[in-house]
Order: C-alpha cells, then structure tokens, then sequence
C-alpha cells in the first residue's frame, strides 16, 4: 500500500508534462525529477537508468510485489522540434480547445506518460496480486536506445514482466506488428589527384556510385521479394538511401564520399542479409573502382541505430488482455518504429497500443483528442483492476 497523496487528473498531469520542454536535444531530467518526486509521494518505487554522460535518464517505476513479473507499461519523454512549425500557439503550454488538448507531445506520447504514472500512483492504493511497471525512457525519438538499460535488468535484478505495452498513438487500436529501421552510413573513402591524371589517385565519388547502384539493387531485390504476410503497406522491406556528400572541385579527384541510407525492414528482415550482400558489393568496387591504379581507398559500412521490428505473437498474454481491455476483435500493423521490438527482443510479449492518432504526432498544434484520453484512461482503469484481481 502507498502512502496517502494528492491525485492530479489526466488533463493536469498532460499539462505538466508538455510544460517541460524534452525535444530530445535537450536534457529531459526537470521532467524525470517531478515525475520521480511525484510517485514516490505516492509510495511507487522508483529507479533511474542514467544515460552516460549523465543529462538524461529513463526511469523505472514500480507497485505490488517484487517476486513475479507483472505489465510494464513504457513510454518515452522525448519530443521532436517545433523550429519551424507554425504553431498558433505556445507548444509548450497545453491548450484545450474544441474537445482537444494542443501541446507539443500531447499525442507522441505525454498523454500515454501521463495516464500511466497515473495509473502507478493509483496502483500505490491497492494490494496488487500482479504488478505493475513502467519505464519512461529517453531519446526514442533519435534512437530508440533510452529504455535498453532498464529493459537489460529484467530477468536480473528487475522481475522479468509478463507483458510490455508500448503506449504509441494507435487510437488504443491493438498492434502487433511493425517495421524495424536500421541506420546506415557507408564511407568511401579515395585518394586525390588531378582529373587530368586520374590513374595517380581513386575517386571516392565515382565509386560511391557504384556503391549506391548497388544500394539500389539491393532495394530492387527487396521490393521482389515482397511481403507474404500482406500486412505491410509498401508490401516490402524498403533500402532508402538519404544523403550522399562529397567532393571538393570539378577537377579533383573525391577524397571522401559519404551515404547515408536506411533499412525498414519487415519484423522477419535481418538487415545483416542486406549489409552481407552490400559487403560482397563494396569488396568488388573497392577491388575493380578505388584500388585500380594502386592501393588507394576502401569502404566502410557503420549502423549507428538499429531498432527491431515487431513480431506477432498470436495469442500471447498482452495480446489477448490488450484485446479485452479496448474491446477489439483483431490487430494490426503500423508502418513506423518504437521501442515494442526491444522489449520483445529480451522475451517480453509486447503489444503497441496508445490513445490518439499519430496523424497529428510530429506536426505543429500536435493534440490529442479529449475523447481518446478519456478512453485511454478507461484502458488504464480496467488494467489496474485486472492486476488487482489477479486475472492477466
């Protein structure tokens, strides 16, 4: 049991989130320090997961007993920019207008973070026959990386959960499937000479062609390869590439050639089968473009971000409470990343399901329905009493 508190409601709790200012290149701890404070004065264990050089934290909080695994329920604190969005008002002061709540993350995803340290406060008020968790993470935005510390001790020194819910706007639709996204810098790297004498160097440009070429038909062969789960819209694994720099004249030689590109890979995709192919690519060009004349360049291939795709796992546990609890027949699929694959990489089954539409996510005048909050809150209530009773 908690110790006594005062309870703030959905709407307050939205309003004090979106106040602090977490675009994910700003330090997110004000929000960690007044969500931390908050749950402990409402009885809730609490544990921070600092990132390394020590200006953000994921936190990890906690209610009922400590010798069984529980539902975790995990969200991130991070936002994106507003630089450059015309927002018709302060976005981060939360503004409720014609049944919505503006503010920057009132949707992506303060509104899950606010109902489920709600719901963990309130927890704090009962004897729980299954526990309940959260982890409220960082920089899901830029890397999905910020709740891999916490999500590392379960099993560990942290009870190992039996279900993960991953609190991303799907209109409290429940998603069983998504895409992974793996990150990828390629860098070829020449020698330069003058254009007039090209034998006396290697063009890192010209051979970044070839790279890309063969990019492109590692693409081609993804797209033919299809989806057979006919989930997915596009129907395949996607290679993008985004950016490519190099060079410094017309009539010299590229010391350096940069790409940028990206996999989204379906849940079944390993980029390794990608980037294995595009090694035996690059090990020709290096050989036949770069190293013709002499030993003057190489390639290298970096993956800087990699996030898992999310597998369905038909009949699992959170599936079919998560199907209970929003009164949904089926599951589907959504085309983006979150942190769902790492939670079910570390054997969590895991489920995305969160109120509001992501339609409205990233864009200036962000909102959230006050109808779909509502109705999120109802999800968290329902939650709370199945982990009273013991029925997960």
């Amino acid at each position: 049991m908690g110790s006594q508190s005062p309870l703030m409601k959905p709407l307050e709790m939205l309003e004090k989130l979106v106040s602090f200012n977490t675009e994910s290149s700003n330090s997110n701890l004000p929000l960690i320090d007044f969500v931390e404070t908050y749950l402990k004065n409402a009885g809730v264990f609490c544990r921070r997961f600092p990132n390394a050089e020590g200006n953000k934290a994921a936190l990890y909080a906690s209610v009922g007993p400590k010798d069984r695994g529980g539902v975790v329920l995990s969200g991130h604190s991070d936002v994106v920019p507003v630089t450059g969005q015309a927002w018709t008002s302060d976005p981060y002061k939360l503004r409720v207008a014609d049944g919505r709540a503006y503010g920057r993350g009132a949707v992506d995803m303060k509104s899950f973070d606010a109902l489920s340290i709600l719901a963990l406060a309130h927890a704090a008020q009962h004897d729980l026959k299954v526990p309940l968790h959260m982890v409220l993470s960082y920089d899901e935005e830029t890397t999905c990386l910020g709740s891999n510390d916490a999500i590392a001790q379960f099993g560990k020194d942290l009870a190992m959960p039996i279900a993960a819910i991953i609190g991303e706007p799907t209109e409290l639709q429940v998603t069983d499937a998504h895409k992974g996204c793996t990150v990828l810098t390629t860098m070829v790297y020449g020698s330069p000479a003058h254009s007039s004498k090209p034998y006396l160097g290697a063009s890192a440009v010209m051979a970044g062609g070839d790279v890309m070429a063969a990019i492109n038909r590692l693409s081609d062969e993804m797209i033919e390869k299809g989806d057979a789960s006919g989930r997915f819209d596009p129907p395949y694994t996607s290679v993008h590439i985004g950016e490519v720099h190099g060079g410094t004249a017309r009539n010299i030689l590229a010391k350096e050639c940069m790409i940028n590109w990206e996999i989204r890979g379906l849940p079944d995709q390993d980029p390794e089968e990608i980037l294995k192919k595009l090694a035996v690519a690059t090990d020709e060009i290096s050989r036949s473009r770069l190293n013709r004349y002499g030993d003057f360049g190489r390639i290298e291939t970096t993956c800087p971000v990699s996030i898992p795709g999310l597998r369905p796992e038909p009949g699992s546990v959170v599936e079919k409470l998560c199907l209970e609890l929003t009164g949904n027949t089926k599951t589907i699929s959504v085309p983006y990343a979150t942190e769902a694959g790492h939670f079910q990489k570390a054997g969590i089954p895991t489920i995305v399901c969160g109120p509001g539409s992501i339609d409205p996510a990233h864009q200036p005048d962000e909102f959230i329905t006050l109808e779909q909050l509502d109705a999120g809150e109802a999800f968290m209530q329902g939650l709370l009493k199945k982990c009273v009773e013991g029925s997960v």
